[in-house]
């Protein structure tokens, strides 16, 4: 039986890009492999602690990070619900980040989670995407996946829904359609990779 973690971290427990996709992608999950596990963490719902000279101090021997380090370990795969908040990922997902990864204990080539494929849906208001205005500025694709292939040698995957605020921003009207567009395509993404993502694991 495979285990898919689900993180989300979106503040808004409602009208979440990234919300959205992700559920899109555990309905597929769960119907593609009704013998699968989905272990549920909310991260902006029950936010974890910051890290402390306690916590960084006992490593794995302290009893959150091992459970957090644990259930890492043991799923097959991982999806992250990740949106741009200031150009970077929310603070209760780099206070997971910071917990989990573990120096000495699962970082490097010999990782627990090494080949593990993560998906990450990074939502965002505008586009950072390449040839953009901000392209400069985009720093939650580019860090997690340098992070999550560094430490723990997993495999990263990305959907990208962007231009979020077209619909509430009336300065960003002229690009609903273009919002739209990378909505849809991102429902379908999701779908079409938890799909592969079931057979992969069922294989």
């Amino acid at each position: 039986m495979a285990t898919l973690l689900h993180l989300d971290s979106a503040v808004f427990p409602q009208g979440s890009a990234s919300r959205e996709v992700t559920a899109a992608f555990v309905q597929t999950w769960r119907e593609q492999h009704p013998d699968g596990q989905v272990v549920y963490r909310d991260l902006a719902a029950e936010p974890l602690p910051h890290l402390n000279a306690e916590s960084v101090a006992a490593g794995v021997e302290h009893p959150l990070r091992a459970e957090l380090a644990a259930e890492l370990a043991a799923a097959d795969a991982v999806l992250i619900g990740a949106p741009m908040y200031n150009f970077t990922i929310p603070s209760t997902l780099k206070a997971w980040l910071d917990h989990v990864i573990i120096v000495g204990h699962n970082v490097g080539p010999e990782s627990p989670v090494a080949g593990t494929l993560i998906t990450v849906v990074a939502s965002r208001g505008g586009s950072y995407a390449a040839g953009t205005p901000r392209e400069d500025a985009e720093f939650v694709q580019n860090y997690l996946e340098k992070l999550l292939t560094s430490m723990f040698a997993a495999e990263v995957d990305f959907i990208v829904p962007e231009l979020t605020l077209a619909h509430t921003n009336p300065q960003m009207a002229e690009l609903i359609p273009l919002a739209d567009t990378s909505r849809a395509k991102a429902l379908t993404d999701a779908a079409e990779k938890a799909k592969a993502l079931a057979s992969r694991l069922a294989a």
